[in-house]
């Protein structure tokens, strides 16, 4: 039984009655709902359901299981700061407020984890609790906790747990969130005592958005439906290494030179570098053709033709990865934009270059917008730091978990950004009976039951299928079950019978020691305390930079990245039943890129690069983020440290806030020579002279550009295709996919697209600036071209195609925001909505409008600095976003400065449900207090918990 827990003041009499009364109100206002809708229920609950649910800060509580007392102050914004004498006291009450102010977003996360979303949302949600089922994350966690992480570890994470549990211990639903009382009027569902286990699992479902390349994966063998391997390797061009500079370039190379020498020599410890015969050397065989950028498309177009083993009839995979890329559309994003778009900036600068002598770290994680917010801001102080209370540090967490996981504590700072390493691979099954091909042999698969129980309605079972791949996504979709009957497929292949299935690889599958790590990091004092924490730091894969109060700053690169002995470079599906394509191995902690101390005096991680191949043996991943915003970051740091200049705190908030456009910066000239025949479009046109290329708010050439390039995109290549990357609603008459020649038009077949706007392609990301760029000097490419519409005329070339598109976004503005440019502004286009992830998008209109917030007019765009992304296929919404900004200073941690993108509570009536997005809007930081004056100093609310 978990711990109780009795207030000694601001304790409730009358719980029972109270409890029924509020039943009582809840039923007749649900009457009173059908006549006077839902504004006014709004007033209504917030003045009684809401208000119960709202967490004690003040006073005293009683908290069994406490060995001494424990202070949790808040400051204005409600940020806990928590202050214990033992470690197990800590994270205890760690988990007692986390609940207070979060819990029914905990409640939420762990159903999604574990597969069980039906339970609280009816039958709604089965098909996603089948995926989750079958990706099965809650029972990888099981065994982490079971058989990897350290008696320590299992220790705070059983504290946490007690800390949740005693918030639960005697409240309803309603007692707990606004959100509980909404789903009592059609489920009975009860919130259960937390365990330990969903703590693990929430990481499963972080590194799940942040897995990397899959959706490139599967993109690649959708194209060849429509595109040949030269058109495809055009959409994938080489990463710039000599314009963006990669992560790693000072690297020290103390230990990775011997990892160097062993990829050149022995094949099983480099998965493409191997071919090579000397240690640096080696990798020019295999990396150069994807770890560039380039992947399957321009490094191994055979594969992409689908003529290679490899393909295996990738050409006609359609059907089937279109089937699992609608699954992926539906599946709820976990941090991310389902895993495409993610990205985040973090840099940091040596003192040598700042005012204050001390490094600044700044890091501004790119997540899709939720509310609440997915970060929590919150400090874990031992009031006397010792082998019995070993933390003092302060950050983000995620609720639901203990620890921090972005912050600093007295010594040390740290930061992450998604590295994109290639840690999921897609295979091709042959399957057969109740088994798969392998190695010219059947093999049975591996089979679980799932019983998944539904809300209002009758339990479902599945059965779960796996080969040594890993799960069978393809069974949890019709469209996956078979491949069409276009599939073309290689001579080598095996007969496809009722069709290939698709299983899935990823390192989050197999249990790791991630949760380990956390703790490890939060009480690092040293760069060498920190890189031995960060080699347990398994899934996700992510950039970390450092800076201590000793001077010194670092990156190093942590992850589980698998060793590939064939190459394709995990860059489409692979077959399943080939031996060569198994991994072999991982590539060896000590052997992955770091960096310490590099003689320039600052690292920039933007989701770049990691490191040039042609100086690194083994190949990371065939897909990075092409680097514009690191190479502006980079930028903008020389030009203020250029003649001896010095970085201020306040410098590196103005960086995070930078909205210069570099797509703007290479299109603008060329598009001001165009002649567009039409006054109207010529008066839009002249907004883009004299303009900075900045995308502020405010700005009408802002608003204006980012029309043109979405419709240059558009008509260049989005029009060419396939439907399953193209955007729902959009609908084309094309040629069929097997005529041989031009089609005549009576022979067109109508085709409407079949991906969430929010995914679709072309998304208008640096890739495409990429693509863009290499085609600005092929005039008459092929690209270039697009048939008439309507009045709209033909193009033949860039200049043609450019003059179209400024025409296009020119009526398109005027339908959105009139004819009168003076009134456009990229924020009437750009907004920013805050939506409850579950009844906030799914419920009711007056709920909705209970818990959602919005709209924002934003500056900042897509591979800006201020990267507030959306979507140049489906639209100008913002679809990501700085999820939070923070700038450290080891000078004086005090003068920290940090901002949410929400606020501390997930209560949508509390003050702090939203209190920090307008400051985070306007790219204003907040006081980041951390000593204990300081600390004391900001204090508003103080509850002291006794054992």
């Amino acid at each position: 039984m978990p711990p109780n827990t009795t207030a000694s003041t601001g304790q409730q009499p009358g719980k029972s009655g109270r409890r029924k009364g509020r039943k009582a109100r809840l039923i007749v206002l649900v009457l009173v709902l059908a006549l006077i809708g839902g504004v006014a229920y709004g007033s209504y609950w917030s003045i009684s359901t809401v208000r119960a649910s709202f967490p004690q800060t003040k006073g005293t509580l009683t908290l069994k299981g406490l060995s001494g007392p424990v202070e949790v102050k808040r400051d204005n914004y409600g940020i806990p700061q928590i202050y214990a004498s033992s470690d197990a006291d800590l994270f205890m009450a760690q988990g007692y407020v986390q609940a207070q102010d979060r819990f029914y977003e905990m409640d939420v996360r762990r159903h999604m984890a574990s597969g069980r979303l039906s339970e609280m949302f009816g039958k709604s949600q089965v098909d996603n609790d089948e995926f989750l089922r079958t990706l099965g994350w809650d029972r990888v966690a099981k065994q982490e906790y079971d058989t990897k992480l350290s008696a320590t570890t299992k220790k705070y994470l059983q504290a946490y747990a007690e800390g949740v549990n005693s918030y639960l211990e005697g409240k309803d639903g309603e007692d707990i969130s606004l959100e509980y009382a909404a789903l009592g009027f059609t489920n009975d569902y009860k919130p259960q005592a937390w365990t330990p286990v969903d703590s693990i699992s929430w990481l499963k479902a972080m590194a799940w958005d942040l897995r990397g390349n899959m959706q490139d994966e599967i993109d690649r063998a959708l194209l060849t439906s429509r595109l040949g391997p030269k058109q495809i390797a055009d959409l994938y061009p080489q990463y710039p290494y000599g314009r963006n500079k990669a992560i790693v370039q000072e690297g020290q190379y103390s230990e990775l030179a011997g990892a160097f020498q062993q990829g050149g020599t022995n094949g099983s410890s480099g998965s493409n570098g191997t071919s090579g015969t000397n240690g640096t050397g080696g990798t020019s065989t295999g990396t150069a053709s994807g770890s560039s950028g380039s992947s399957g498309a321009s490094g191994t177009s055979g594969t992409a033709s689908g003529t290679s083993g490899t393909a295996s009839g990738t050409a006609g995979l359609e059907s089937q990865l279109g089937g699992l890329t609608r699954v992926l559309d539906d599946l709820p994003p976990a941090v991310g934009v389902n895993g495409d778009g993610i990205g985040s900036n973090s840099w940091v600068v040596g003192g040598a270059h700042t005012i204050t002598g001390k490094p600044l770290l700044a890091n501004d994680p790119h997540l899709s917008p939720s509310l609440p917010s997915v970060w929590y801001q919150m400090g874990l102080h031992c009031r006397s730091v010792s082998s019995t209370c070993q933390y003092d540090v302060s950050g983000y967490t995620f609720a639901g978990m203990p620890g921090v996981i972005i912050g600093h504590n007295q010594d040390i700072a740290w930061g992450m950004t998604n590295s994109g390493a290639d840690v999921t691979d897609l295979y091709l099954e042959k399957i057969t009976g109740d088994g798969y091909l392998y190695d010219g042999k059947v093999k049975p698969f591996e089979t679980r039951e799932e019983t998944i129980k539904v809300a209002g309605g009758s339990p479902k079972k599945i059965v779960v299928r796996e080969t040594n791949n890993g799960p069978l996504l393809s069974d949890r979709d019709e469209e996956l079950v078979k491949v069409g009957k276009k599939a073309a497929v290689d001579t080598a292949a095996p007969d496809r019978g009722d069709g290939y299935g698709v299983a899935l690889r990823w390192t989050a599958l197999q249990p790791g020691t991630t949760m380990d790590a956390v703790f490890a990091m939060d009480k690092a004092k040293n760069w060498t305390d920190f890189r031995k924490a960060a080699a347990q730091f398994e899934v996700p894969s992510q950039n970390l930079i450092y800076a201590d109060n000793d001077n010194h700053i670092g990156y190093t690169l942590p992850g589980k990245i698998p060793l590939r002995e064939e190459s394709d470079n995990g860059s489409i599906p692979a077959p399943g039943w080939d031996p060569k394509y198994r991994w072999t191995g991982y590539i060896p902690q000590d052997a992955l890129p770091y960096e310490y101390d590099p003689e320039r005096g600052y690292i920039v991680t933007a989701n770049q690069a990691v490191i040039d191949p042609d100086t690194y043996p083994y190949t990371l991943t065939a897909d990075w983020g092409y680097g514009a915003r690191s190479q502006r970051i980079t930028d903008l740091i020389q030009s203020k440290i250029k003649d001896g200049g010095k970085i201020s705190t306040d410098d590196m908030r103005q960086m995070q806030l930078d909205n210069s456009s570099e797509i703007a910066r290479l299109l603008v000239p060329t598009l001001l020579k165009i002649d567009p025949g039409n006054k109207d479009v010529r008066e839009a046109q002249k907004l883009l002279e004299g303009w900075d290329y900045t995308q502020d708010a405010d700005s009408a050439a802002a608003a204006y550009f980012n029309a043109v390039w979405r419709n240059v995109l558009k008509l260049a290549f989005g029009n060419k295709l396939p439907k399953e990357l193209r955007p729902k609603g959009q609908c084309l008459w094309v040629e069929p996919v097997n005529t041989t020649g031009p089609a005549d038009e009576a022979e067109k077949v109508r085709e409407c697209g079949q991906r969430d706007p929010d995914r679709a392609q072309p998304d208008g990301g640096d890739r495409w600036f990429e693509v863009v760029r290499k085609l600005m000097d092929q005039p008459d490419s092929e690209w270039w071209s697009t048939p008439k519409v309507g009045t709209r005329p033909a193009a033949h070339d860039r200049d043609q195609l450019f003059k179209r598109a400024m025409i296009d976004a020119r009526w398109e503005l005027t339908a959105k925001l009139g004819k009168d440019i003076d009134s456009w502004s990229w924020g009437r286009l750009h907004r920013l909505f805050l939506k409850n992830q579950t009844l906030g998008t799914a419920g009711p209109g007056f709920i909705q409008y209970a818990l959602n917030r919005g709209p924002w007019e934003l500056g900042g765009g897509e591979s800006t600095v201020n990267a507030t992304g959306w979507n140049a296929a489906g639209g100008y919404g913002v679809v990501w976003v700085p999820s939070m900004r923070m700038v450290v200073n080891l000078g004086d941690l005090d003068k920290s400065k940090w901002i949410n993108l929400t606020g501390a509570s997930g209560h949508a009536y509390s003050a702090h449900y939203v209190d920090q997005t307008e400051k985070w809007a306007d790219g204003e930081l907040l006081p980041w207090s951390f000593s204990d004056q300081a600390v004391e100093k900001s204090t508003s609310d103080k509850l002291v918990l006794k054992p």
